[in-house]
């Protein structure tokens, strides 16, 4: 604040043919002028963080949001395979997962919105330590005008510069739900990685663009780069919010937050590693999914976990057998259902059965699930 004191100072000379040292503009007598930089810095902190979310995150996050709403409609037609502790679960449909990626972006998005409500609140008035001494009682009602003039950031003075100035409980919370926001893109890129591995021994459910070579010594191999670009940059957002809720915890000491230079910078390099990473998926990789839909059609009938629609009908224990059974003779549900219905074993008739394993009417509630008689 000093240095930028001193530079002011000495433009304002130039500009008014003095020489610069001149000090006929004084750096503390005029430019700092009830200031104190324990209550600008916090503020240039609050500005530039709420600038920075409004003008990179945000939109950055909207773009994805988009990109995964139009996937989650395209792709609701496909029935998948679930999985739940890494194993075979009960349908599910492609749209669906889709629809749960877009609502955890939505959902990241309103949580930073809420964050910006904090940092729109601002310690400039309170000077050295709060109590606003050396200061004008309009000054910093007339600093948030003209910074809602030139930003449109909705910023208004602190209801209590103590707590502004000796704290900085709204830049840790805004550091968290950037946070939070990078977890979620975690289990996105994720998961898109992992539907997508393959082409011919892994879960190949999805099909990634290829955007660059994906081997040096392997011809034709492609890595799901733009996922994995992502995470790393979501892995130094994790370790951005850990330095700022650690300089917050440790340097925080009496009427003065110590530790706003380390808070700032990971916080403000936090957001734009993660918008330009946001950016990049979607336009490189959300954007160009594909899905395999012979793949998933392929896993769902291949799936013991299909018997879970026969339950309700036969009951748990001949369900699981039919399961059991298809595991150990390499059959499908459906094959082992249909011998069973031959031999009599159960009783359920070929419409019946047809109904119960139709993979897409797993994948919503259904009025006809009642208990099985008897």
């Amino acid at each position: 604040n000093m240095n930028a004191n001193e530079v002011i100072a000495n433009r304002a000379a130039e500009l008014a043919g003095e020489p610069r040292g001149s000090k006929r503009i004084h750096p503390n007598d005029h430019v700092n002028l009830g200031q104190s930089s324990n209550d600008v810095i916090p503020t240039a902190m609050h500005v530039a963080a709420v600038q920075e979310l409004h003008g990179r995150l945000m939109p950055a996050l909207h773009k994805l949001h988009a990109a995964l709403k139009q996937k989650a409609e395209a792709f609701d037609d496909v029935v998948k395979i679930g999985r739940t502790h890494l194993m075979d679960a009960t349908p599910i449909r492609m749209g669906q997962v889709f629809s749960g990626y877009a609502a955890q972006v939505a959902h990241a998005d309103r949580r930073l919105m809420q964050a910006v409500i904090g940092l729109r609140e601002l310690p400039i008035g309170g000077t050295a330590v709060g109590t606003g001494i050396n200061t004008h009682p309009q000054f910093a009602r007339r600093v948030c005008e003209i910074l809602n003039h030139e930003t449109r950031g909705q910023f208004h003075e602190a209801a209590n510069h103590f707590e502004a100035e000796h704290a900085k409980d709204a830049f840790v919370a805004a550091a968290a739900a950037l946070r939070t926001a990078a977890v979620s893109l975690i289990k996105i890129a994720n998961d898109i990685r992992w539907l997508g591995s393959g082409p011919r021994c892994g879960i190949g459910e999805l099909l990634l663009p290829a955007v660059q070579p994906g081997s040096s010594i392997m011809p034709g191999k492609v890595n799901p780069v733009m996922c994995e670009s992502l995470l790393m940059a979501c892995c130094q957002v994790l370790g951005a919010d850990a330095a700022v809720t650690h300089a917050a915890t440790l340097l925080g000491t009496f009427e003065l937050h110590v530790g706003m230079p380390v808070m700032a910078h990971n916080f403000l390099e936090a957001v734009r590693i993660l918008a330009g990473a946001v950016n990049v998926f979607s336009g490189n990789c959300v954007e160009g999914l594909q899905v395999n839909r012979e793949r998933c059609n392929e896993l769902i009938e291949q799936s013991l976990a299909m018997c879970t629609s026969l339950a309700p009908l036969i009951g748990y224990d001949a369900a699981a057998a039919i399961a059991k059974e298809a595991h150990q003779q390499g059959k499908t549900v459906r094959q082992v259902a249909q011998e069973q219905i031959r031999s009599g074993k159960i009783k359920l008739s070929e419409a019946q059965l047809s109904e119960a394993l139709d993979p897409r009417l797993m994948t919503e509630p259904s009025d006809k699930v009642l208990p099985v008689a008897g």
